[in-house]
């Protein structure tokens, strides 16, 4: 009976040395791999930190609605004809 035990305790011994032994090199591995997966992200984000904003989305401004109103005062006095003024409106929007 004493060969039995003494079997059976260093078993235990062995399987709980590589169960320790195995959940350290998973717990090692893992922080790797968390510490790898994070360099992307963080250089992604200081990216997006470092980014200039985007331009606003443009608007006609008093430049555009300056010249409608230019040619739509042409266009009253008889200058354009309504062709030249829609040619003309449309290059302006365009723009």
């Amino acid at each position: 009976m004493p060969g039995l035990i003494r079997g059976v305790a260093r078993t235990a011994v062995v399987a709980g040395t590589a169960t320790a032994v195995s959940g350290r090199v998973q717990r090692r591995q893992a922080e790797r791999y968390a510490e790898r997966d994070a360099q992307p992200a963080y250089q992604q984000d200081q990216a997006y930190q470092q980014a200039p904003p985007p331009p606003a989305p443009s608007s006609p401004g008093p430049d555009v609605v300056q010249q409608l109103k230019d040619l739509a005062a042409l266009k009253e006095q008889g200058i354009l004809t309504e062709e030249e003024f829609a040619a003309q409106k449309a290059r302006i929007l365009a723009g």
